[in-house]
């Protein structure tokens, strides 16, 4: 007989050729099963009845033509989706199989019970559309499944109620946008033999990052008992993300993240009799236990990769992991329909026609948002944030990371261009307009306005919705240049954002943002916590780092895994990561810092940087940084990662600081280590050559040099127009570091905003001969464009 007139088939017969068949879903897993096993993929067996068989249920009950009117009417507006829909389930429900169909799924379920240990046993029964799972859209999830199968009666009951649910409200509404012709959707069904999951855990993995498209990682939700609670959104699951280019390294251990979900309840058996299923309270144990081990995430991950590189594209997966024996078995496998589709394009803006003027203030990114305003003059009232909206505020601090990354655009009365608004903001991806002044005098609630960030230095507020150009930059087109240009990021959950960017690394990962952020606790409240006297931070330590037998690992292993998301967007490239640089009252802001921390008139040139590295107040913290970046280098396997030393004032200071790294295992040049030195004070430059002989290379930090060399307070408003880093004092700085530096052989980059905003800066550091330029991501196009015409230039009058 054809395969085409069959109304069954073994999984083992299918390829992924038969989505017309028996559907992407089903074709899928006959796929790995026929081509995957040997190389480690786990397919529970079983068979998927054919499309043909769908098309004769529905002749035999006569049925065609029952649909066809139903959905004319509904087409023409003469009954409701939800009439429509029920009308049509009830009828397809009610059917009988023909017996020939009939037979043959018995058969078959007949068969598989007989291989897996004989009795009639659990099958997981699963529809799949024949329009399911093609490139340009995503079925999933539109029709039924069905778990915990057992017995005929039940199996035939199962079989109905799946080709039903091709006429669910959600799927008749799917195929309507899609433009599916209803009628030439077909359903096959597939029916699977149970993995016991239900004792066991299981969930969702796709082979790239789902809200960036970054196609180097692999993400893993998982939850207690059988998956539907992940799959239909009902539990809140554990998260795990894993860099797949250094899993063929069977020493390392690269996992990015562990996140441990609140995983409220878990599907399990109902019992033996009719298969039901039912959901339970999942225990406190089990709650605060995660659900994988580390094995077993690298296993998913190598699993993904294997099916990813045979497919030849990103993809959805479900798994499902036996109770029993311990094994992880993929469920279902599909293409990756939504990220994996989106285009390289970068944004570019330009306003054509605006409203009034009403304020400016320093722009900060390069996009145009319109939107209504919603103003905010202290956190206490951030729960009254309208999601999308305009945030006006007089100032923000880490207590308003949640609304601004729910906000449109940010402006702020305060603060300048290395201000938290400002930086938060860089990292979101998100406009806004800094040190406006008066903002929340002059804007109101509800006020409709334009934030314009694409016109230069200053940013614009207009009344109004403006009228405004979006232009596509292609990647590709990107002018290449000598100089390399790297990024400046601190925040790992925006990492991701920029990975299409050519750029030549990172030049200034900042680790106070993933101490602030994702540990909160001052290091030495871990390393001398019987010492801690405030009993309340001593009660929320204890909370955070609940499952850790030394409290010291918990900031090791945060750290690290904070810092290698950023390690990962654009390894193999270096990122380089500078040691904490908090000043004393910022340090004493974390939990239980205070007690640690002294009280400083001038934290700015205070106990900071180099200096705490060493000293007996601090060591003990340090040195859970030096811990932190080694399991990052040699566990983890990002060795492209570079230390940096910052606010190192004198040659001594640098001898003091390479001694305490090399006594915690971070030795220079073992294992390929390479540590630059932050050229932020004017010694830095004096003594060039000196530090060159300790450090492989010098990252200049223009704030602090111009602050320094100036004698101006960064932070002052009333000294702003003297902060100037194109002063002839500060260009003589860098010029004379970079020429020392190289004449030494080390290398020189610069971090800083100064070559974005002024192309004559840009032809400065690239006439200096500097290696490369460190901006923030909303820069790097106009940095990079600055560059290659000085470059050029220069090499034309060369």
């Amino acid at each position: 007989m054809d395969r085409a007139e069959r109304a069954v088939i073994g999984f083992e017969e299918l390829g992924r050729g038969d989505v017309a068949l028996v559907g992407g879903k089903n074709a899928s897993l006959g796929e790995m099963i026929a081509n995957l096993g040997a190389k480690g993929i786990r397919v529970p067996p079983g068979f998927a009845t054919t499309a043909g068989a769908f098309r004769g249920y529905l002749a035999a009950n006569g049925l065609d033509d029952m649909i066809g009117d139903t959905l004319a009417r509904l087409a023409e507006g003469r009954t409701s989706l939800q009439a429509a829909g029920r009308s049509i389930r009830e009828a397809i429900i009610a059917g009988e199989f023909p017996d020939d169909t009939r037979t043959a799924i018995l058969s078959a379920y007949c068969d598989l019970s007989a291989r897996s240990g004989g009795g009639e046993v659990a099958v997981a029964v699963r529809s799949s559309a024949t329009a399911e799972d093609l490139p340009d859209a995503s079925f999933a999830g539109q029709q039924e499944t069905f778990l915990n199968v057992r017995g005929e009666a039940a199996l035939l009951e199962a079989c109905r109620r799946c080709y039903a649910s091709l006429f669910t409200d959600r799927a008749i509404t799917y195929r309507r946008l899609k433009g599916f012709d209803h009628q030439r959707v077909a359903l096959s069904i597939g029916v699977q033999l149970m993995v016991r999951s239900d004792i066991g855990g299981a969930g969702v993995m796709f082979s790239i990052d789902t809200e960036s498209g970054f196609d180097k990682v692999a993400l893993i939700n998982a939850a207690w008992g059988l998956g539907e609670s992940v799959v239909q959104g009902t539990v809140s699951p554990d998260e795990y993300q894993v860099f797949k280019p250094l899993l063929d390294d069977p020493a390392l251990m690269p996992i990015l993240e562990r996140k441990c979900g609140s995983k409220e309840h878990k599907m399990i058996y109902a019992g033996a009799e009719g298969g039901a299923t039912r959901t339970v309270p999942c225990s406190k144990a089990e709650r605060a236990k995660f659900v994988l081990s580390d094995a077993d995430i690298l296993d998913l991950a190598r699993q993904a990769v294997v099916i990813e590189r045979h497919y030849g594209q990103a993809m959805d997966m479900e798994w499902a992991k036996d109770g029993e024996t311990g094994l992880i078995y993929i469920v279902q496998a599909r293409p990756e329909t939504v990220q994996s589709r989106q285009g390289t394009a970068l944004l570019s803006y330009q306003v054509t026609s605006h409203g009034p003027e009403l304020l400016r203030g320093l722009s900060v990114g390069q996009a145009v948002v319109s939107g209504q305003v919603c103003l905010i003059e202290s956190a206490r009232d951030i729960d009254r944030f309208v999601d999308g909206a305009i945030l006006v505020t007089p100032t923000t601090d880490p207590d308003w990371v949640p609304i601004m990354k729910r906000a449109a655009a940010i402006i702020t009365d305060h603060g300048g261009r290395t201000s938290h608004a400002a930086i938060v903001s860089r990292e979101l991806g998100l406009p806004a307009i800094v040190g406006a002044g008066n903002a929340t005098e002059i804007l109101h609630d509800l006020q409709e306005v334009t934030v314009s960030c694409a016109e230069g230095d200053e940013g614009i507020v207009y009344a109004g919705s403006a009228s405004f150009e979006v232009e596509e930059l292609h990647p590709e087109t990107v002018p290449q240049t000598g100089t390399k240009i790297m990024l400046n990021l601190a925040n790992p959950a925006a990492a991701y954002r920029w990975w299409r960017l050519p750029v030549d690394g990172v030049g200034l990962a900042r680790m106070e943002f993933v101490i602030s952020n994702a540990i909160k606790v001052h290091p030495l409240a871990l390393t001398r916590f019987d010492q801690l006297k405030d009993e309340a931070d001593r009660e929320a330590i204890a909370a955070l780092t609940r499952g850790y037998a030394d409290k010291r690992d918990y900031f090791v292993e945060r750290l690290a895994q904070g810092l290698s998301r950023i390690a990962a967007f654009c390894h193999p490239r270096p990122v380089i990561v500078r040691m904490s640089d908090f000043k004393t009252n910022e340090y004493a802001g974390l939990l239980g810092g205070r007690q640690f921390e002294p009280d400083e008139e001038n934290p700015m040139i205070g106990f900071r940087g180099a200096s705490r590295y060493y000293a007996p107040a601090y060591r003990d913290g340090f040195e859970l940084e030096c811990r932190a970046i080694r399991k990052l280098r040699e566990e983890m396997g990002f060795s492209n990662v570079i230390v940096m030393i910052p606010f190192c004032r004198t040659l001594a200071e640098a001898d003091r600081v390479l001694e305490v790294m090399a006594a915690a295992g971070l030795e220079r040049g073992r294992a390929g280590l390479e540590v630059y030195v932050m050229c932020e004070i004017p010694s830095n430059v004096i003594l060039a050559t000196e530090f060159a002989r300790r450090f492989d290379g010098f990252s200049i930090g223009s704030n602090d040099l111009t602050q320094l060399t100036l004698g101006v307070d960064r932070d002052s408003a009333e000294l702003a127009g003297l902060f100037d880093e194109r002063d002839p004092a500060v260009r003589w700085m860098i010029e004379t570091v970079i020429a020392k530096a190289h004449a030494a052989g080390a290398k020189v980059g610069l971090c800083g905003q100064a070559p974005s905003n002024d192309p004559a800066f840009a032809r400065l550091l690239v006439e200096a001969g500097i290696d490369s330029i460190s901006v923030t991501p909303d820069s790097f196009l106009a940095v990079k464009t600055h560059v290659a015409a000085a470059e050029k230039e220069l090499s034309t009058k060369g």
